[in-house]
């Protein structure tokens, strides 16, 4: 028996010569961040606050020196910048990564009920946390995470799990403290992969999640199409071995959870999103056949309310989807395009919703620029600010972003 239990039967299939067609698109197409874990964990903010407490802070991901940018929001939505903060880490770059350089979702989280921002530093193999006094960060603090290239994080109540996409790959958990993250002791979790210390992009797993009861830890492997779930001990500590789930759509990616705690999960080869029942004995029922959106290399999913937005990076646009009351998915227009492309607004990578569910934050990695969408009562999209001067992606690029 391998180091996992599987309660479906294995599919060794790695990528197929479609999905890396789609993948690749991206690359061809010159397009392609943010919370943190799970999907109620990663939103949770202080609705209180102050319209002038408000921000936006977004991942550099330099390889010289990671930095945190951040940005005033205000009412309306639009963003003005605030300054930068160093992480004391160095960012990094996958492998032929095509615009995406993490090419995971998660990699910048904030964490409501402490107060402190998230963010990996995928080229150092650490995890830096901030305090959040509304748009600037202080108290820095830099712990290992574990293993290499950390590129996805994961929030639950004082838990906190990083993923590692290098080499074996690896979960390693966190007790999020006053002063930080404390490593928690015979939390580290092997995934059995076989990548190198820098990652090949498609070979990467895409992100860590909880699920909303904190119940169970979750993975998606894009090349070998599985969705791996490790049932949580009430010591805080993943069972010994993960549960082994086929995905339902090809190279399975970003997570996300709708009101009622089932599982979408984004599928960058055919552009699709599956929904899930999470059992409790970590196996997963299928309860939404994946739903294709007509658009290329869908990655990103994040929700607002009973809305979803997808950013698809092949073709740099984001597509919009709602639930029923029944949990039922279906896309807001029918042509898969929430919102038009524009000429600022190349490389669409990682997405950010606010608590209110009124405004999202999209990153675009070509364009260096991260464009701001006012959510209408229908799901619709109109565009409120466009802020530029990131770091465009090249040897590396921008990834991660949240909403505060």
């Amino acid at each position: 028996m391998s180091r996992h239990t599987r309660r479906r039967s294995p599919r060794k299939t790695r990528l197929t010569i479609a999905g890396a067609a789609l993948l690749a698109s991206a690359a061809a197409v010159g397009t392609m961040t943010i919370a943190s874990a799970d999907e109620p964990a990663r939103r949770q903010v202080t609705s209180a606050r102050a319209g002038a407490d408000h921000a936006v802070f977004v991942q550099g991901d330099e390889l010289a020196g990671n930095t945190i940018h951040a940005f005033r929001r205000g009412e309306d939505g639009t963003l003005s910048a605030a300054g930068s903060y160093a992480t004391g880490g160095k960012g990094g770059d996958q492998v032929d990564a095509p615009t995406d350089s993490l090419a995971s979702q998660g990699s910048l989280v904030y964490d409501n009920r402490s107060g402190r921002l998230l963010a990996v530093n995928a080229g150092s193999g650490t995890v830096t946390s901030f305090r959040v006094e509304g748009q600037r960060l202080t108290d820095r603090q830099v712990v290992g995470s574990g293993g290499d290239f950390p590129s996805s994080i994961a929030v639950s109540g004082t838990l906190a799990y990083v993923m590692n996409a290098g080499g074996a790959g690896s979960v390693q958990g966190f007790r999020i403290t006053a002063g930080g993250l404390v490593p928690l002791g015979g939390s580290h979790r092997s995934l059995g992969l076989h990548n190198k210390k820098v990652p090949l992009f498609s070979s990467s797993p895409g992100q860590v999640a909880f699920t909303p009861d904190g119940r169970d830890l979750v993975v998606t492997t894009k090349s070998a199409n599985t969705i791996e779930v490790f049932p949580v001990r009430h010591d805080g500590r993943p069972a010994r071995r993960a549960v082994i789930n086929d995905s339902a759509g090809g190279v399975p990616f970003a997570i996300t959870f709708d009101r009622s705690g089932r599982m979408l999960v984004a599928e960058a080869e055919k552009s699709t999103v599956s929904t899930y029942r999470v059992r409790r004995d970590g196996t997963l029922k299928v309860v939404q056949e994946p739903l294709p959106n007509g658009q290329k290399t869908l990655c990103w999913l994040e929700r607002a309310g009973d809305f979803f937005f997808g950013g698809n990076t092949g073709n740099s646009t984001v597509t919009g989807y709602r639930t029923d009351r029944r949990g039922k998915l279906a896309l807001t227009n029918g042509d898969g395009v929430a919102t038009p492309p524009s000429a600022r607004s190349q490389g669409v990578i990682d997405l950010a919703v606010t608590q209110d569910q009124k405004f999202l934050y999209v990153q675009n990695a070509t364009s260096g620029t991260v464009d701001g969408f006012r959510i209408g009562g229908n799901g619709s999209l109109s565009k409120v600010t466009t802020v530029t001067g990131l770091p465009p992606f090249a040897e590396s690029g921008m990834e991660g972003i949240t909403a505060v």
